[in-house]
């Protein structure tokens, strides 16, 4: 991943519109910003969702809120989770 190029900023993340992913099971919305080649979101998944595929994509992500399970990228949570992704 190169990350140049992109100027100093701040996101509201409130203002930014999500978009909704159905899992396997629960939802997930994602609040995306893209940077040239980097997406870079705020993603909540609501309680009992499962992953509905297993991810090939190389991730960062920090777990802000709630616990996570990750198999191999392949994400659940019980009580649900807010993370920042980037990717």
């Amino acid at each position: 991943m190169q990350i140049d190029a992109i100027p100093f900023g701040t996101t509201d993340w409130a203002q930014v519109e999500p978009t909704e992913h159905p899992g396997e099971t629960g939802k997930a919305f994602w609040r995306t910003r893209q940077f040239g080649p980097i997406r870079v979101r705020m993603v909540e998944y609501t309680p009992g969702y499962l992953a509905d595929h297993w991810c090939s994509k190389g991730h960062i992500l920090l777990v802000v809120a709630g616990e996570l399970d990750t198999e191999p990228h392949r994400s659940a949570t019980v009580g649900g989770a807010t993370l920042f992704v980037v990717d």
